[in-house]
């Protein structure tokens, strides 16, 4: 156990924790020149598209260092976006050190404090590495200073290094051999093994992934899974390189996996404990802190008959991704559903086009909304995520809608524009003071539905980039609420109603009514879009008809002639009116979620 090493890369969005696993993978040798790619760790095709981590990755490392011995590094990498914090939390809980990666050139931001806090949480030990110091813009003497400063590092323990290069990889190697902690636990002891990822393979069955804190573990034991008491045997354990290599046992301190022929997915939790049915541990571990989801919305299958296809597809996404929650929703003019929540909207983007990629399923989204608490006059509270179930206004006493303090690192020039948008958004209680020279930390409170919209993208074009962005809840705060309906040909549609401001309310009303009147294509008699408070039309666009010009034949002679003509196609269309369907397209739906500003 000496000579193993469990750590975590850690940083903000883009400060290259993917290209320094690359390099750490090949100077380990464990992959040829030949079948090298780029960010090797990414193995989801939406990862490389939008060049971003979204799955922690587990890897182990063969090194041998100076002093000649050969030492096991299991290395797991991390995302750096916020939505995907959940998973840096659950990979630190397998480590016992951190390296925290800081950009030369942008310093320490946002998102590298927050995970720099999960990291002092689990208690790990953490090497500063400053990266990209081969930019032209790279200033690491300044950057070493702030890690002292800002995050009260011990400066003398940090590493510098150019992951696109390579140069100072093989030093962080030997600082992490030579700093970090080997893992304790007794392999001699009854099993006690962590999982902390699952994945689904359709020939073997569900793929745990496990740090062993105690015991060991081997092929044909019987485990028992403490949460529910399952029982499965053991066909196959081993670590992950680039491909799955099987070894006969793993024993304490081990990061690897385990194959039992477990088919159902729901068996298989993240912070579950795994022990052995004949000689259990006493007590599980603890697991990790229940994720809270912050953004809601209801998923349809385009085609009805694919809901069980859309269910079992939720089932081995939420085996990947504990931070998914969904339960089963209905609506009038979509059929049936899952409302499921989600950890931002990015999180929500992934989901949905996983979905579509790699279970081929066309999907529906409503208007993300956020939970709301409901104080009615009768004394009783509601928790509402979900438009459909809005309470009758009579009844209500007052309106809560969750608050969070988002905490913005910007450069100096941008403070102004940076102000306009929190105040936009409703913002309060704002703050700021200097980290460094030229940067600014901008602290303001705003409600969570105004930041879930479209805050961040808003935020990266007024800052060109420069700016970094994290958040955390803080209360639920009194609101004046009001249930936004939108109606077209005079028939409500469930799925495009939305909990909004009263202030916001005619702007977002008008937004739904244009951008549906750009989707839904002509018919023969004119349609009416309208955005709805309660019986008040606070909006309207009308969707011209489609007309025959009935007069072409009529040259010269009585007026009357022409205005008969016209009399009776107008009676025509009333009719049509009457009975007439409008079939609302899949892209209408989308079109009502993007924002033009």
């Amino acid at each position: 156990m000496n000579n193993i090493r469990n750590f975590s890369i850690i940083a903000h969005i883009d400060h290259g924790k993917s290209t320094l696993a690359d390099r750490m993978i090949q100077l380990c040798d464990l992959v040829s020149d030949r079948e090298f790619q780029d960010q090797i760790l990414d193995s989801m095709e939406i990862e490389r598209e939008r060049g971003i981590t979204i799955k922690s990755q587990t890897i182990c490392l063969p090194f041998t260092a100076k002093d000649g011995k050969l030492y096991t590094l299991n290395l797991i990498d991390t995302p750096g976006h916020v939505d995907f914090s959940y998973e840096v939390s659950r990979a630190l809980t397998c480590c016992e050190g951190a390296l925290l990666l800081i950009d030369a050139a942008q310093g320490v931001e946002a998102q590298t404090l927050a995970n720099l806090y999960l990291a002092m949480d689990n208690d790990l030990e953490i090497i500063p590495v400053i990266n990209k110091i081969d930019l032209p813009s790279a200033d690491p003497e300044t950057v070493a200073l702030q890690i002292e400063e800002d995050l009260g590092l011990d400066s003398e323990f940090v590493q510098f290094c150019s992951a696109k290069t390579g140069k100072g990889v093989a030093e962080i190697l030997e600082a992490i051999v030579q700093i970090l902690p080997p893992p304790e636990g007794d392999p001699a002891s009854q099993l006690q093994a962590l999982i902390f990822d699952a994945d689904y393979d359709p020939f073997r069955g569900t793929i745990i992934s496990i740090r062993l804190i105690n015991g060991t573990v081997k092929p044909g034991d019987i485990i028992r899974f403490m949460s529910n008491g399952r029982e499965y045997k053991v066909e196959e354990v081993g670590l992950f390189k680039l491909n799955r290599e099987p070894q006969k046992q793993l024993s304490a301190g081990q990061v690897g996996y385990i194959l039992a022929g477990i088919k159902t997915v729901e068996d298989t939790r993240p912070g579950d404990t795994i022990t052995l049915k004949d000689d259990p541990c006493s007590e599980p571990l603890p697991g990790f802190k229940k994720v809270q989801q912050v953004v809601f919305s209801s998923i349809y299958p385009i085609a009805t008959d694919e809901y069980e296809d859309l269910a079992a597809a939720l089932e081995r996404l939420k085996l990947n991704d504990a931070a998914l929650t969904f339960e089963k929703d209905s609506s009038v003019a979509l059929g049936f559903g899952f409302r499921c929540g989600f950890l931002g909207l990015l999180h929500l983007e992934v989901i949905q086009e996983r979905l579509e990629r790699e279970f081929d399923i066309a999907l529906i989204l409503t208007v993300p909304s956020v939970q709301y608490v409901f104080h009615l006059a009768d004394g009783t509270k509601k928790i509402i995520d979900n438009p459909a179930h809005f309470p009758d206004p009579s009844h209500i006493d007052r309106i809560e809608e969750p608050f969070i303090k988002a905490t913005i690192l910007i450069p100096e020039r941008y403070m102004g524009v940076v102000m306009t948008l929190c105040m936009d958004r409703r913002g309060e209680n704002t703050s700021f003071h200097y980290p460094m020279p030229g940067r600014i930390e901008f602290q303001c409170e705003l409600p969570l539905a105004e930041v879930i919209y479209d805050f961040y993208d808003r935020l990266k074009s007024v800052t060109q980039g420069y700016g970094s962005f994290d958040y955390e809840m803080i209360d639920y705060r009194k609101s004046d609420l009001v249930k936004l309906d939108i109606l077209v040909n005079g028939e409500f549609v469930d799925a495009l109603s939305q909990l909004v401001h009263r202030n916001n309310a005619r702007a977002r009303g008008l937004h739904a009514c244009e951008m549906l009147k750009e989707e839904i294509p002509r018919q023969m008699f004119k349609i009416a879009i309208q955005a709805a408070i309660g019986g008040t039309i606070i909006a309207r666009t009308n969707v011209s008809a489609m007309r025959k010009d009935v007069t072409a034949k009529c040259y010269g002679g009585d007026i009357t002639r022409k205005r008969k003509l016209l009399e009776k196609q107008k009676a025509g269309k009333k009719r049509m009116k009457t009975v007439g369907n409008v079939d609302i397209p899949q892209t209408a739906f989308l079109s009502v979620l993007k924002s033009d500003q």
